[in-house]
């Protein structure tokens, strides 16, 4: 599932063909993704203009001038792609749902697995809506903070990588960047939120910045399906850890020339496969 970073990467490339631009038309190929899609949507947003756009956690929002707007998730295996004006666009099987702009830019859900979706909201109630009402500060924004972190880690007992995941804590943040953020930290996906110490707080959160805005810079991480609005693949991937690394040796052992250079490990911790070093991570 597209992360921050992935959907950053995404909202990027949606911007010069939507902000600030008009909906001509928007037409559904289908009755339904993972959610009925909103009947009323179309007659709500064909005529006006977007002038907001926004990212947050792992959900894109965009808003025309009368309040009016949506709510944007890619789920497992959704790519969104941008055909220019001076492109012919072609429909493929699984485009779900089409934006026609004024521009002559054509925008265009493209979801096989069906797992994203695309809600109705407005700008008066999108904050109050679920899951934003209960979502965690933006990891890269102000009120994320190292005493932020600290205060979410007092006294939990559940491991700090299931922490970091839960969206009500912080948002945005996924399998692959935590995994990358607890390498860089030194921290095992398996201790004890609430015992972590202060220095380990602090590297945590500088681990977790710095990861995130490399990913972004990078474009995400294409694994399966993930594609920006040209349909190329990000390359963080590349620049992985640990994370998809198990039998690899690490690269932190290794650039220090450890005698004892062990292997990546995977573990599952609640269904999900966890990375990590067993000498640099305690």
């Amino acid at each position: 599932m597209p992360e921050l970073p992935e959907v950053e990467t995404v909202l990027s490339g949606l911007k010069p063909a939507m902000l600030n631009k008009e909906i001509v038309s928007l037409r559904y190929n289908r009755e339904d993704l993972r959610f009925a899609l909103p009947l009323d949507l179309p007659s709500l947003l064909e005529g006006r203009v977007i002038t907001s756009m926004i990212r947050r956690g792992k959900y894109i929002l965009c808003f025309v001038e009368s309040g009016h707007g949506f709510v944007l998730h890619l789920g497992m295996s959704g790519v969104i792609k941008v055909v220019e004006p001076d492109q012919d666009y072609k429909a493929e099987k699984h485009d779900h749902v089409v934006f026609k702009m004024k521009s002559g830019a054509t925008i265009v859900f493209n979801d096989p697995r069906r797992f994203g979706f695309l809600k109705q909201t407005s700008t008066s109630n999108w904050m109050n809506e679920e899951p934003f009402v209960k979502m965690g500060p933006e990891p890269l924004g102000n009120e994320f903070n190292e005493e932020f972190l600290r205060m979410a880690l007092l006294s939990k007992k559940a491991p700090i990588k299931s922490v970091l995941l839960d969206q009500r804590i912080v948002a945005g943040l996924g399998n692959i960047y935590v995994c990358e953020a607890l390498f860089y930290s030194g921290v095992l996906p398996e201790r004890a939120a609430g015992d972590l110490k202060d220095d380990e707080i602090s590297l945590l959160y500088k681990s977790i910045c710095t990861v995130l805005r490399e990913a972004i810079q990078a474009g995400g991480s294409s694994l399966r399906d993930y594609r920006n609005t040209k349909g190329k693949m990000g390359y963080f991937q590349h620049h992985f850890a640990v994370y998809d690394r198990e039998g690899f040796l690490c690269p932190q052992c290794h650039e220090s020339d450890m005698n004892d250079m062990l292997p990546i490990v995977r573990i599952v911790q609640s269904g999900r496969s966890s990375f990590y070093c067993p000498q640099c991570q305690q």
